[in-house]
This record gives structure tokens, C-alpha cells and sequence, in this order.
């Protein structure tokens, strides 16, 4: 189904001038066009229409990923208060040396880290993951794994990867993934 994201703004790439009144149609995994709403509208009639309050533009590169899923452990909240886990912040150096660490343990740390950066606008990961379980959470959550930071620019025919921020104060409203909305802030 062809979705058109119509936020208050779109920028077609991350530090670009942001564009009043334009909206990017996506459809599947791709970006079928990036306009005018009222042109992508007119275009494509039996489109859902997805309405935010907003600045829409390129996901974030988290160039840092490899240290923050390999490097820190991401507590389960339902961890805080054990011997050694304080808080939901992640954990690192005498306090991660501390824990019993083993891959069951940092795959689902790197899947809670994952979620964070998802909830922050991340689309892109700059690699490589050396722990087994680390690769395998990244592998699956089907985010992109590159070699160095790059730009992102939104271009009809590339693939969805978007983020919804506030205008106001950035906070990530939306992301989305290939196509999928992954997270949308309550």
C-alpha cells in the first residue's frame, strides 16, 4: 500500500532547508516521490495519508553503534535494583566488567539498545559488530549496517528510511524503516 507522510515540514536531507507544505509518498520499501502535498495527493488518490506534527527528513547515521550495543549493556528494566544494574542507563567499564556477561545476555542488550536508537530517528548503523549475539540483534532489525557515516538525502527510488522530528526541540515523533513505521512517540 502507498503511504504519503505529510508533516509540517520535509528536509530533503538531514541539515537541509526545511520544505513547508511538501510530503514524501512511499510506496513498499522505496520512496516513490517527494512534492507538494497537494500534487503527491492529486498523483496518488488511494494513498493512506499520514499526518504529523513535525519536520520530516533522512533517519540519523548513529556512527557510534558499534561502541554503544558492543560496549555497554542496555539494563532490562525489570533488572534495576539487582546487585550491579542502579538504573536503566547503559552500563560501562567497572560496572560492566562487574556483570556475568554471556551472548544470551548482549544479544538482548544489543536489541534494548537498538529500540533507543530506533526511538531517537536512527535508520543507519556504522560497523562492524565483533560479538556474535551484537551482529545477530543487528541483522534482524533490518537497519544498515555501513562502513563510515555517510549523507542521507531523500530521492525518489532510494529506500524509506525516515525519521518524524519536533520541530520545537527534536525529539524523534516517528521512524521509519524501509517503509515500516517502527516507532511513533505516544
Amino acid at each position: 500500500m502507498l503511504t504519503i507522510h505529510a508533516p509540517l515540514a520535509v528536509r530533503a536531507t538531514e541539515d537541509g532547508e526545511p520544505l513547508p507544505g511538501y510530503a514524501v509518498a512511499v510506496g513498499g520499501d522505496r520512496i516513490a516521490a517527494l512534492g507538494p502535498l497537494p500534487e503527491l495527493d492529486a498523483e496518488y488518490p488511494a494513498a493512506r495519508v499520514r499526518r504529523w506534527l513535525g519536520v520530516l527528513g533522512p533517519g540519523r547515521c548513529a556512527a557510534d553503534a558499534a561502541a554503544w550495543l558492543e560496549a555497554a549493556y542496555h539494563p532490562d528494566p525489570r533488572e534495576v535494583g539487582l546487585p550491579g544494574i542502579p538504573g536503566t542507563e547503559p552500563l560501562t567499564g567497572p560496572a560492566l566488567a562487574a556483570l556475568a556477561m554471556d551472548e544470551v545476555r548482549w544479544g538482548n542488550s544489543a536489541r534494548r539498545g537498538l529500540q533507543r536508537l530506533l526511538r531517537e530517528g536512527v535508520t543507519s548503523l556504522v560497523g562492524p559488530f565483533t560479538r556474535p549475539a551484537v551482529r545477530t540483534a543487528v541483522r534482524r532489525s533490518g537497519l544498515p549496517v555501513l562502513p563510515a557515516p555517510r549523507p542521507a538525502t531523500l530521492t525518489p527510488g532510494a529506500r524509506a528510511d525516515l525519521a518524524v522530528h519536533d520541530e520545537t526541540d527534536g525529539s524523534c515523533l516517528a521512524t521509519i524503516l524501509a517503509g515500516r513505521l517502527l516507532h511513533r512517540r505516544a
